[in-house]
């Protein structure tokens, strides 16, 4: 890496290791990512393992209960390193430390010496990302980390490395190719996240995932839900919110300073993009959220209930291989009109942006909800700041 590196660059290299798209980029297994970790430590002893390693698994909420997690240590005086995945506009915003995406030059810097050796043992997109906050996180000399999980936990980078606490939020069915197609298997998978853990802590969870926490953990907690209000839309958040606020008063065992109210305070203002997201265009009302599987989709369904008149158009975009037609008849009652854009009926839209531009352009002062991935928020922002001048 020269020093006419531009931060193009960086989406360039990391492109050469394949595309960062959720499972579609999994590779299941430790043996890449502790090779690398392995090469770098033997160019210099460049990682230092914080005072304490918080990782996160479960089918949804991670990010949330991450971003709540953080917003709480923060407001204690702590340094904090937040890696979430993924990202909605850039890579950048994968790794914060106090809330501050990683700078282009300090990201470049790192990818200069991880890049060659990423390449050489064959790391994913993930697993890089994870070494590259690592790194990170170690340069910045963070009390805590926050490692969110990306597919499962048994075999996810993230627990590659060892920690003092595991969490895992809701769990349902959810990258059954990879996990099982049982709620069993999936929990086998994901309460991997506990091991070697001091603090094990679960959200409420049904109770084929329960029997399974129970058998393998005698040390879990159930987190109780959050009863304050949130500054974040949704009343699935209180469980997310409720997680991280037990994970706090657990945490005065390791980090005896911790104020509990200042946790509190924080969480309650905490906001989060891409979840129940409200954005304002031109008389038009967009709320925007990844929820993309039934699962999370199911979880939004009592707050979008609640919301009043109808929408105009619920543009729902998942995978090919997600069926979500069971949820789609939930959603019906909820709109004018659920524009859906894979499965069987697709209103023949090639793209997010050209179902916004079509649909959106026929309605005045209009209530639009676009569910999808993080991609697909990350079109809908990008529609809205070409067409509407918005964000």
């Amino acid at each position: 890496m020269t020093n006419t590196a531009k931060p193009s660059d960086i989406e360039a290299w990391l492109g050469a290791l394949g595309a960062p798209s959720a499972d579609r980029d999994y590779k299941p297994g430790h043996a890449r990512i502790q090779a690398l970790i392995k090469a770098l430590e033997r160019k210099s002893n460049v990682f230092h393992k914080p005072k304490v390693r918080i990782r996160i698994a479960g089918t949804n909420g991670k990010g949330s209960t991450a971003n709540f997690l953080a917003a709480a240590l923060q407001a204690n005086g702590l340094r904090v390193g937040l890696y979430t995945s993924p990202h909605i506009l850039q890579f950048n915003e994968r790794i914060k430390v106090d809330g501050t995406m990683v700078a282009d030059e300090a990201l470049l810097g790192m990818m200069s010496d991880v890049m060659p050796l990423a390449l050489e043992v064959g790391t994913s997109y993930f697993e890089t990302a994870t070494v590259l906050a690592l790194l990170y996180f170690s340069q910045q000399q963070v009390d805590v980390e926050i490692l969110e999980a990306g597919v499962g936990a048994k075999l996810d980078a993230t627990t590659a490395v060892a920690a003092d606490v595991g969490l895992l939020t809701p769990v349902g069915l959810d990258h059954q190719d990879w996990l099982g197609d049982t709620l069993e298997s999936i929990a086998q998978e994901k309460a991997y996240i506990f091991q070697g853990c001091d603090i094990c802590m679960s959200a409420p969870q049904l109770d084929e995932v329960q029997h399974v926490l129970n058998t393998q953990s005698k040390r879990m907690t159930y987190a109780p839900l959050f009863e304050d209000k949130l500054n974040v839309v949704g009343e699935h958040q209180h469980i997310n919110a409720g997680l991280a606020f037990a994970t706090m008063k657990q945490l005065t065992s390791l980090l005896p300073q911790l104020d509990i109210n200042k946790a509190k305070q924080a969480m309650q203002h905490t906001q989060i993009d891409g979840r129940l997201q409200q954005v304002q265009s031109q008389g038009h009302t967009f709320w925007l959220d990844a929820a993309h599987n039934d699962h999370a989709i199911r979880a939004l369904l009592p707050t979008l209930k609640a919301m009043g008149d109808p929408f105009d158009v619920i543009f729902l975009a998942t995978r090919e291989d997600r069926d979500l037609s069971g949820v789609v008849v939930d959603l019906q009652p909820l709109a004018n009109k659920v524009v859906r854009l894979t499965g069987e009926e697709t209103h023949d839209y090639a793209s997010v942006s050209q179902a916004l531009s079509c649909e959106v352009s026929s309605i005045q002062d209009g209530k639009f909800l676009v569910l999808g991935s993080f991609m697909t928020i990350a079109e809908t922002l990008r529609w809205l700041r070409s067409e509407h001048d918005t964000v």
